[in-house]
């Protein structure tokens, strides 16, 4: 949009041209206010440190997937205009130039703000420079120990081929010259990622007082042991990004499990993306890499050391609880509680007695979720379990549990999502573990990934049977449970068991199915559903009924769903949007989206749920589930809203929204023109509170009541 917000030139439809942002740089503005959080003095000093360490991670993974995508597409003539209907050469361009504007400054939050905090209070990062005699010598010893016998040094030359560099790894350019001929040689060292990345200093310290070392420095430290005989003159750290997006060929000649396999050995040798390089690396070392990878200079990221902040999740280890959030244990259910703590809550007779809505990591995952699948698993008149799995733990109770299942002899059905990114490994591990105790295994519909996130029991009651489901936004892992924001419904209705007893039919079987009584299915139903809904609250607010949308995602990017908002705006539908990463929808433009307003909150926990609320004449109606509005989520996956009924559900949703839109919270506002302002204090100074505290205040609130 231009700078004084003027709608512009006009599409057929009568909507601006310029009226979506682009979800790229949207993407890399999401990143910008994760490390807004690590530049914060009020975050906890180990928490600043995680943030860092999760804006670096993030990052990588963008350039993995989203970047690798557009070059290979640019570098394949397939490239067609951006959502924006930008060239995606400019794109990439823009990418680049506002990336590596972003890591110089999270390089300089880390030694400007964090690392010197981190100092003061204790917590060191030293240099080999800086140590006595003493450090030296137990640090020699224990990388005698365990880091030098895993070293492979190797060298470039003619009888020495430049090596493969694998991906995200941490590596030395070093250079030695050889006394007798005085020539200078070259030779890489990979950095092993096996080994803890920042060593200790001295495990006899004082806790309020620890010092480290990165593994690299004391590497860098021990080279001459290396290379005996020889002068090192001198060494850089570098570090190569590399595509790791999987395509997956699906056809009827061969299983989906061995083509993924196939697949995942090539993602090792994926091209080059982007080379991260020291600051005082010589430019002969930079050109021989330049070369070797095959990639061009605006490819190439020149940041001071360290390189990969990721590697600071390490010190999340360290024991101090003052340098950390304050640990919040989350609550069970009102309606799971244990009558006596002599009983075992029976999960099926509250569910059976009235809906539950529970809220993640605020109410338990393992009380609830978990719990509910155990004593399926166990149950005498449980007769089959049939369970999504898109991303698990490593070492999954949920995956435990439909094993104890099928072993007993109930029927137990699990549809793996082996094509979950960068899960893909472990899930077959599971999918065969699975399978080997008995388990009915299938891996979803060809060409679609299953999002879903579905339990269904079927369990024998009085000679009947009746349906138990579990549907959820977000995935069944109890780890990222503590730290992953989700909702979770749990029902006994007959409208709902009908519903996923006919999407289970069409996951494991022949079958094609678009009649749902209680649930938005994708791809077949749920843009439809949406843009029904949207379209209703237009007719509602023409005819001066209530109106109004409330939508929480994680991603914001379909164009359909993006018009059909601002064709809802202009007829004074109230419009509330909550996005946590991208949103290329625009918010307060006049002429095009007055009644939109757009809230961003990142906090201590992934805000993961999506929300979907439509007021509809004072008859509100409201959807969970798993799908975000994004083309892969509406066209190419299958995805599950399920409608909430339970006036004390809604009741509880409505708060949380209130939440997130009072002026009276911190937040990221979206600005007219795209950008994101984030409000931390009142009109008169004073900090705002943080939505996520409020929502434990809430709960704990609730629970000394014994509310829902």
């Amino acid at each position: 949009m231009s700078e004084n917000n003027d709608p512009g030139e006009t599409t057929g439809d009568g909507l601006p041209a310029d009226r979506y942002i682009d979800r790229e740089l949207s993407w890399l503005a999401f990143n910008q206010r994760v490390l807004e959080l690590a530049e914060d003095p009020s975050v906890p000093l180990l928490e600043r440190s995680n943030f860092l360490a999760i804006f670096a991670s993030n990052l990588d993974e963008f350039f993995m997937v989203r970047v690798a995508g557009l070059r290979r597409r640019i570098v394949t003539g397939l490239a067609v205009p951006t959502n924006v209907g930008r060239a995606p050469a400019d794109v990439l361009a823009d990418i680049n130039a506002k990336a590596y504007e972003l890591q110089l400054r999270h390089a300089r939050c880390w030694a400007d703000q964090v690392q010197p905090a981190l100092a003061e209070a204790g917590v060191r990062i030293v240099e080999w420079s800086t140590l006595d005699d003493a450090d030296r010598q137990i640090l020699t010893e224990y990388y005698e120990q365990h880091i030098y016998p895993v070293l492979m040094p190797l060298a470039v030359d003619p009888a020495h081929p430049f090596p493969y560099i694998s991906g995200r790894a941490l590596n030395l350019s070093i250079r030695v010259r050889n006394p007798r001929t005085d020539k200078v040689e070259f030779a890489r060292l990979k950095v092993p990622q096996m080994i803890p990345r920042y060593v200790r200093v001295d495990r006899r310290e004082s806790v309020d007082d620890v010092r480290f070392i990165a593994l690299e420095e004391l590497i860098a430290n021990q080279l001459d042991g290396l290379f005996p005989g020889m002068e090192v003159v001198d060494h850089h750290v570098f570090r190569v990004t590399r595509n790791e997006d999987v395509e997956i060929e699906e056809d009827e000649t061969e299983s989906l499990i061995q083509a993924l396999e196939k697949e995942l050995l090539r993602r090792r040798f994926g091209p080059p993306i982007r080379l991260e390089i020291s600051d005082d690396m010589d430019q002969a070392t930079l050109d021989l890499l330049i070369s070797e990878f095959g990639i061009d200079e605006q490819q190439v990221y020149t940041l001071p050391a360290p390189l990969d902040l990721g590697g600071l999740f390490a010190l999340s280890r360290v024991e101090r609880a003052d340098l950390k959030y304050t640990p919040h244990i989350p609550v069970t259910a009102p309606q799971f509680r244990a009558v006596s703590p002599s009983e075992q809550p029976d999960l099926f007779r509250a569910i059976a007695r009235r809906e539950v809505l529970v809220h993640h990591p605020y109410e338990s995952f393992s009380t609830s979720v978990q719990a509910f699948i155990e004593q399926a698993a166990t149950d005498p008149g449980v007769l089959a379990i049939k369970q999504t799995l898109y991303r698990t733990s490593g070492d999954s109770p949920i995956v435990a549990a439909l094993i104890k299942a099928a072993e007993a002899g109930k029927q137990v059905l699990a549809l793996v999502e082996i094509k979950a990114r960068f899960d893909e490994e472990a899930n077959i591990t599971w999918a065969r573990k699975l399978e080997q105790a008995g388990v009915h295994v299938v891996y979803g519909l060809v060409g679609l990934k299953t999002h879903c996130k579905l339990v269904h029991v079927i369990r024998e009651e009085q000679g009947r049977l009746r349906h138990y489901c579990h549907i959820g936004t977000g995935n069944y892992n109890p780890k990222t449970s503590r730290i992953y924001e989700d909702f979770g419904l749990f029902t006994a209705s007959d409208e709902a068991g009908r519903d996923v007893t006919k999407l289970f039919n069409v996951l494991s079987g022949y079958a094609i199915e678009t009649n749902y009584d209680r649930l938005l299915v994708a791809p077949e139903g749920l843009r439809r559903g949406l843009l029904e809904r949207i379209e209703r609250e237009v007719e509602h607010a023409r005819a001066g009924r209530p109106s109004g949308i409330r939508l929480k995602a994680n991603s914001m990017v379909d164009e359909q769903i993006i018009d059909a908002l601002y064709r809802a705006s202009g007829a004074g539908v109230p419009i509330e949007v909550w996005i946590r990463g991208i949103c290329s929808i625009r918010a307060g433009v006049p002429g095009l989206s007055e009644n939109i307003r757009v809230r961003s909150v990142l906090g201590r926990y992934l805000e993961h749920s999506r929300i979907y609320a439509f007021e509809n004449d004072g008859r509100q109606e409201v959807f969970i589930g798993s799908a975000d509005l994004m083309h892969r989520n509406l066209d190419r996956r299958i995805e599950v809203l399920a409608r909430i009924d339970d006036h004390e559900h809604l009741a509880r949703i409505d708060r949380f929204f209130g939440f997130a839109f009072s002026d009276g919270v911190s937040s990221w506002h979206m600005l007219p023109d795209g950008t994101w302002n984030r409000r931390t204090e009142g009109a008169d100074g004073t900090p705002l509170p943080d939505l996520q505290e409020l929502v434990m205040s809430d709960r704990a609130e609730a629970r000394s009541r014994g509310g829902r």
